[in-house]
């Protein structure tokens, strides 16, 4: 066996791992911009410049990325992740150009600003999916100690 023969058979590991950790960076990127985008989505929603069919939409879209219920529940085989890698992003991009552009505009230098008022905002949303959470959680206790 050549020489050359022993240094691509060395090289295509490295390649792999490159070309592995290069797709793990651009989906961190991904995953990124869809937070920031659902934060942008949070304040246009509050701006009164953005349509009611645009803040309905909004709305929604919000607040299935925030909960923790999926239209498919994850642990189903490869179909569990199409609402998170397909459907969220589709929703989120059709409401994006649902907004005037001005307004997408002004409402991203918002967020990029107000980072202190996103915490707010993380931790009120938060608050609202834990209330949901327990009112569900009472209902069902209520349900089946009634019986």
């Amino acid at each position: 066996m050549s020489r050359d023969a022993d240094t691509s058979d060395d090289c295509l590991p490295r390649v792999m791992a490159v070309t592995f950790v290069t797709r793990i960076t651009n989906w961190k990127a991904r995953a990124r911009r869809l937070a920031e985008n659902i934060a942008v989505l949070a304040i246009a929603v509050r701006d009164p410049r953005t349509p009611w069919y645009a803040k309905a939409l909004a709305i929604a879209v919000v607040a299935y990325a925030l909960s923790p219920l999926d239209l498919i529940p994850d642990f189903i085989p490869v179909l569990g992740y199409v609402d998170d890698l397909l459907i969220l992003p589709f929703a989120l991009t059709l409401t994006i150009r649902l907004i005037p552009r001005n307004v997408w505009e002004d409402c991203r230098a918002r967020a990029t600003n107000d980072v202190i008022g996103m915490r707010r905002a993380r931790r009120v949303a938060a608050g609202i999916i834990v209330v949901v959470w327990l009112l569900m959680v009472a209902a069902v206790l209520h349900h089946f100690v009634k019986r």
